[in-house]
């Protein structure tokens, strides 16, 4: 008996996809400020990656099916049957892959609060809650900020590498399903089914509002 033919699959909300692309061009946007002593615009990249990880972590529990943590996570057992090569058809992330988006929303937050502790040498351009930390601690915050800068690069870098790795190895575009929200695969796997639009508003509400609070000097 033939398999079937792939299939055109929903796999990736707008939101989801948005959230993506946009912390693609505001960690590259928040290296060039911070590289070229443009820290005011520094500051909003910081602020707007803020709102952006916030809806993301509200999405992983609230969004469409696809980006809900409880959806693509799974056990160890799972992810080391995947690298021995068993085939887990899921039409969101594989095992490794959606561990591996934990760690680096995990890194982003961390990097974000760091930033928001941070104090620079002569004092002058610190993050909006520098003033409740001592000098000493929001200089060793600003050094954990660029280190952490430093780990997400590497672990950036080796997420294009694993995504190419499937786009020339495996056949699989990850890349391209991340832009148009589709990607082909076996009949049988479901397209997303996508959170209600009160849900969005909602998330982009409180992140808003979280964001704004946080930012307050």
């Amino acid at each position: 008996m033939s398999e079937s033919a792939p299939t055109r699959v929903r796999v990736w909300d707008v939101p989801t996809r948005i959230v993506h692309w946009s912390m693609v061009l505001l960690f590259a946007f928040s290296w060039w400020t911070a590289e070229n002593g443009e820290l005011e615009w520094h500051r909003w990249s910081g602020y707007s990656l803020t709102a952006l990880v916030l809806f993301r972590l509200y999405w992983g529990f609230f969004g469409g099916s696809t980006a809900r943590f409880a959806q693509f996570l799974r056990g160890p057992r799972a992810v080391v049957s995947y690298l021995r090569g068993a085939s887990i058809a899921v039409p969101g992330h594989n095992p490794i892959g959606a561990w591996s988006v934990v760690f680096m929303l995990a890194l982003l937050a961390t990097q974000i609060v760091l930033g928001l502790f941070a104090v620079d040498v002569d004092g002058l351009e610190s993050g909006p809650l520098s003033s409740l930390v001592s000098f000493d601690t929001g200089r060793t915050a600003a050094h954990w900020h660029e280190t952490i800068f430093n780990v997400l690069l590497a672990v950036i870098g080796l997420h294009i590498l694993a995504a190419h790795y499937y786009l020339v190895v495996r056949k699989q575009n990850l890349i391209g399903a991340m832009f148009t929200g589709h990607r082909h695969l076996d009949g049988s796997q479901p397209s997303l089914v996508p959170a209600s639009i009160v849900r969005l508003i909602l998330g982009i509400l409180i992140a808003a509002a979280l964001t704004w609070f946080i930012s307050r000097e």
